[in-house]
């Protein structure tokens, strides 16, 4: 465990659910980059048939890339799995000073065409495995000089629009969410910063590509994962003691911090974006499609 407060990650333990793949590695991968110790907390052990990247081939690249890491197969909706992978990283590095709950399910049907073992997982990933997580890395948080929660999750946004499709997926995603509006006040006095932080637009993953099969111009679409990398990065690397509570979009984060080319992160340069769940509006400078 790090007990330097700087603008880097040098040193630092993170726990990063979800991690193997997707926006999970990509932040784990930037971490790395600073020479950050990385648990890699995720189930695959086994290459998906449609998902690329387990546990391992993500410890591969955190090493390549710089970083020290730990890789554990752990399903986060079960509380001994979660504290077993907890007290390894704390026995490897020391203690933990971030945590990212990265990892989500999704299924994005109505009330009748959603299968209640469905609705369970999600219920269970996103909002036990979340609030689990959190209640296991709390304790050793609390030692820690600069330390932070980062939910990958939307702001609260009560339109009936968010849930009339898809109420089971909403409800659990902003349960994640409501962990950060508690959280936040609950440590502050501690010191602990727990924040959101959510992408202006779709974002590329295989998942993305799995889901969207059908439909092979999603990447015109996107931003890379590199974006939600940077801005959670901008974010874990802010004093915990002031910046918490709070509900951040990757790219006004980013312009926040003087990043002014946002469009490196295009998968196509020039691309119509599509704006992502959740939010409503525009990006400045770019057309938007808005999701259905």
């Amino acid at each position: 465990m790090s007990t330097q407060s700087s603008n880097t990650l040098a040193g630092k333990t993170l726990f990063i659910t979800g991690a193997s793949r997707g926006i999970g590695k990509a932040i784990a991968l930037k971490a790395a980059r600073d020479g950050a110790n990385v648990a890699i907390a995720a189930k695959t052990t086994e290459p998906h048939p449609k998902l690329p990247g387990t546990i391992y081939t993500a410890a591969k690249e955190v090493e390549e890339a710089g970083g020290a890491y730990l890789a554990c197969q752990v399903d986060i909706r079960y509380e001994d799995q979660v504290k077993s992978a907890v007290e390894k990283a704390v026995a490897k590095f020391g203690g933990i000073d971030i945590l990212v709950n990265n990892a989500s399910a999704i299924n994005m049907t109505g009330t009748l065409d959603t299968e209640m073992k469905k609705f369970d997982l999600m219920m269970g990933v996103n909002v036990r495995g979340t609030f689990l997580c959190s209640k296991m890395c709390l304790p050793y948080l609390m030692k820690s000089d600069n330390p932070h929660i980062l939910n990958i999750s939307p702001p609260l946004n009560l339109n009936s629009r968010w849930f009339k499709d898809h109420v089971a997926y909403t409800m659990a995603k902003y349960g994640m969410s409501m962990c950060v509006l508690g959280m936040a006040e609950e440590f502050r006095s501690k010191h602990v910063a727990v924040n959101a932080l959510w992408p202006r637009t779709a974002i590329y993953t295989a998942a993305v590509q799995m889901i969207c099969a059908d439909n092979k111009e999603i990447v015109r679409e996107c931003r890379k994962p590199e974006i939600m990398a940077d801005a959670a990065y901008t974010i874990l690397t802010k004093d915990s003691k002031t910046y918490t509570g709070n509900f951040a979009i990757d790219d006004e984060i980013l312009r926040d911090a003087g990043v002014t080319d946002i469009g490196k992160y295009s998968c196509v340069p020039g691309g119509k974006l599509s704006l992502d769940f959740f939010l409503e509006g525009e990006i400045p400078g770019q057309e938007l499609i808005q999701p259905a």
